[in-house]
């Protein structure tokens, strides 16, 4: 880097853009759920069999007789003081309800993403530096079919598989350690062909510049140049899409987890949206987009040490 100033400026910019993006996601989280069809307070009266009387009590409480513009305010104050409001059907609130289902969505995306990273990196840089060969036409396939299967699909099967079929595995939950088994796999498959794929498209186009022409002249052997001059600069593009993909960890894996009933934060927002529960939703939301910008400005501040050009963008 040139200075100390342009290393503060660039930051600085994009903690800007950061903040931004995050008051723009703060204004959508609020008017969106209002905007939606459906009242979750008369789905409440109705599964409560609440009287007209106590139908309007539950508007005051939840502050839902208010004006739009008061019912805004309240939310922009309670939001940046931590408060994200109270369930509408289990009347928990919603930061302990979230706290509660973080750890389960963090193990198995977090496990499930990094396995992902590393097979796909692996299989990207080999496929890539040896185009056209045996292992780079099946490994190219396979990661397409992987990278257009559906996840919840693809667990199904797996379910079936291994926990009907052949009874390995149990079929969901957060019992025990094999039960993080099929989820991971399901979550490891179906990222795996993404990362594969752009790894190998960056090891093509780093392999025909021409350092790498240069590396070669000098007598380098081609394991050399590849973990030297290739490796570390193909391995950029993905590096950004593996840090974003940890931001969505906390949104969780709706499917997965739906599907293999693991208690995390994407089964707590499938069950948000059968009962219409706008406060945990609203909560998810917020968490998930906050998490994703926080990846994208450290993806951009790494992207921007590595890469000393991505500073004057």
């Amino acid at each position: 880097m040139r200075s100390g100033a342009l290393d503060l400026r660039f930051v600085a910019r994009r903690a800007g853009y950061a903040l931004l993006t995050l008051a723009f996601i703060l204004a959508v989280n609020f008017f969106l759920f209002r905007i939606m069809p459906g009242d979750p307070i008369a789905l409440l009266a109705r599964s409560q069999r609440l009287s007209p009387e106590a139908l309007e009590e539950q508007r005051r409480a939840f502050g839902l007789d208010e004006p739009l513009f008061v019912q805004f305010v309240v939310y922009l104050r309670e939001t940046l003081t931590g408060q994200l409001g109270v369930s509408l059907v289990s009347g928990v609130d919603v930061v302990d309800l979230i706290v509660s289902r973080l750890w389960p969505t963090i193990l198995l995306v977090g496990v499930g993403t990094l396995l992902a990273a590393v097979i796909g990196v692996l299989i990207g840089i080999r496929g890539g530096w040896r185009r056209g060969s045996a292992f780079d036409s099946s490994s190219l396939y396979s990661s397409l079919v992987l990278y257009s299967t559906p996840e919840g699909w693809l667990g199904m099967l797996l379910l079936l598989l291994f926990a009907g079929w052949l009874g390995w595995f149990p079929a969901g939950g957060f019992s025990s350690a094999a039960g993080l088994a099929l989820p991971v796999l399901a979550l490891s498959l179906g990222y795996v062909g993404q990362y594969a794929i752009v790894m190998r498209s960056s090891m093509i186009e780093v392999k025909a510049q021409p350092y790498i022409t240069l590396a070669r002249a000098k007598g380098l052997s081609d394991p050399d140049v590849r973990r030297r001059h290739a490796v570390p600069n193909a391995v950029l593009p993905t590096f950004t899409l593996v840090v974003l993909s940890v931001g969505f960890i906390l949104g969780g894996a709706i499917v997965i987890e739906t599907v293999f009933s693991w208690p995390g934060i994407g089964l707590l927002t499938y069950e948000a949206i059968n009962t219409l529960d706008y406060p945990v939703l609203q909560g998810v939301f917020l968490v998930s987009s906050a998490a994703v910008i926080l990846a994208a400005f450290i993806a951009d501040i790494a992207y921007g040490v590595i890469d000393p050009q991505v500073r004057q963008s």
